[in-house]
């Protein structure tokens, strides 16, 4: 019992000093959508490389990764911490930069009030901000999953599992309504570091404690020869390049990142981030990932349902350094939970109250409607993840592929003067409604010759934006001009 109270009070420990920071910053904040959404657009390299580096690194990373890795080798490194870390760089480039050029010289706060305003189109806006909300549900509930599991994990069940959630939960609303984007990205960027500190960390224990890379590699080979050869396990390459190009993609989309691309307070800051973020992401993904593959070449069990690093940390390291780990990794989960709360909320209130609702709606009601959708979503994802709906694996997998139907469209408008609203409207809803089929019907395929059904998706939501818009395209008008020069935003 007495260890249990140690390592409940850690990881209760850091939840509280992430609550003082959101206290100080709720001082600083202005009581304006932008401020509490955006930080009035005024992020530095550093918070803003560590406040995206930590919003992406949830309980898909920490718990998800070592569970694959555990199952079937360390071959997602290839997809997570390489493919993606590169794909995604790009792609924060391609959109990220265009898109932070557009918000600064029109002031958006969210990308479906940017594609509302190019396309003059009310029914775009909505469309995409409920696909979004849609989305992003199921990957908050994973959060919240994570949290109640690693928790119930740590204490061997003495804490149970909706507990943990509850805990994680209530923590998220009270900093979240109270500290909005910059008081996110100030713990973002405490919890980043946290985090990659607690991630080798890990590995150099367990390194330690099984006698050295030597000997946790000699385990593998003797148990579990098939995960040290490439394509030894069970994925295709087809499999992997679909993983890795729907999570990118996805990634670009995600409402938390993407809003992230409006926040940046100068040109050479937006650009020195996403040059040195591969570099983030590699570092976090190979410990997280061995230290699954270690699990598994030492024979450690771990019941169904259940996740591996709490248990192999349980059984080879000592309770206190359990917990700070553990506290690592509710940092990736809250630093991830965190904005999609405020992101979810923003797409709610700027996106569907403000323009469906009541269109003269002042900034202090905004911000007041903000604050109550976090309590409202957070709500929401706790009772539906208290059912555990599928493993986190799958649920986040399937978020990434719903993302990922949105960015080919995103792209298509952002470059190509042409592109007309009902291009775009044809794009983004049939590639929805053909990835939704996929998933939820079981008599459409989920795969097509090896590739997922995400890619096929994104292809048609191309192939649909560009060939509607051909035929639909009408003479450039003044809206048009203003997205396509843009030499005088930076």
């Amino acid at each position: 019992m007495s260890q249990v109270a140690l390592q409940l009070g850690i990881v209760v420990g850091y939840l509280l000093v992430a609550l003082g920071v959101g206290l100080l910053a709720y001082r600083l904040t202005d009581r304006t959508a932008e401020d509490f959404y955006l930080a009035s657009r005024t992020f530095g390299t550093v918070v803003l490389l560590f406040t995206t580096f930590a919003t992406l690194l949830s309980a898909f990373t920490f718990f998800g990764g070592p569970n694959l890795a555990y199952a079937s080798g360390p071959e997602w490194i290839l997809v997570m911490g390489v493919m993606d870390g590169i794909l995604f760089a790009i792609l924060w480039y391609v959109i990220g930069y265009k898109q932070w050029l557009i918000g600064k010289r029109h002031g958006y706060v969210t990308l479906p009030e940017m594609l509302g305003d190019r396309f003059g189109s009310s029914a775009l806006r909505g469309l995409v901000a409920v696909v979004s909300l849609f989305w992003l549900f199921p990957y908050v509930m994973l959060q919240q999953m994570g949290a109640g599991t690693a928790l119930a994990g740590l204490t061997g069940g003495w804490l149970p599992y909706w507990s943990g959630a509850a805990l994680v939960t209530a923590f998220m609303i009270v900093y979240v309504v109270l500290a909005g984007m910059r008081g996110i990205a100030w713990t973002d960027t405490i919890q980043g570091a946290f985090m990659l500190l607690a991630t080798w960390a890990a590995a150099l224990w367990i390194l330690n404690a099984v006698g050295g890379a030597g000997a946790a590699t000699a385990a593998v080979a003797e148990s579990n020869p098939e995960f040290l050869s490439l394509g030894g396990g069970v994925y295709s390459p087809a499999w992997m390049i679909s993983q890795a190009v729907s999570i990118a993609f996805g990634v670009a989309m995600f409402p938390q990142v993407n809003q992230r691309f409006f926040t940046a307070g100068s040109k050479k800051v937006f650009k020195r981030t996403f040059a040195l973020w591969p570099i983030l992401v590699v570092l976090l993904f190979v410990p997280a990932f061995l230290l699954g593959t270690w699990a598994a070449g030492h024979g450690v069990a771990v019941p169904e349902g259940e996740n591996v690093l709490p248990i192999l940390l349980n059984e080879y390291a000592p309770g206190w350094f359990a917990a700070l780990v553990i506290a690592g990794a509710m940092a990736a989960m809250m630093s991830s939970s965190d904005s999609m709360l405020l992101s979810g909320s923003s797409y709610f209130t700027r996106d569907l109250y403000r323009p469906f609702v009541s269109p003269d709606a002042s900034e202090r009601r905004e911000d007041l409607l903000g604050r109550i959708g976090v309590v409202v979503f957070a709500t929401a994802t706790f009772v539906a993840s208290l059912y555990r709906p599928g493993g986190l694996v799958q649920i986040g997998s399937t978020a990434f592929g719903g993302f990922a139907q949105l960015a080919l469209p995103v792209m298509v408008a952002l470059y190509w003067r042409r592109t007309t609203r009902s291009g775009m409207l044809a794009g983004v809803g049939a590639s929805q409604a053909f990835y939704l089929s996929s998933v939820f019907l079981p008599a459409v395929p989920g795969t097509y010759w090896g590739w997922d059904a995400s890619i096929l998706g994104m292809v048609l939501g191309l192939v649909l934006t560009v060939g509607v818009s051909v035929a639909t395209a009408h003479s450039a008008d003044e809206r048009d001009a203003q997205f396509t020069d843009l030499s005088g935003a930076e």
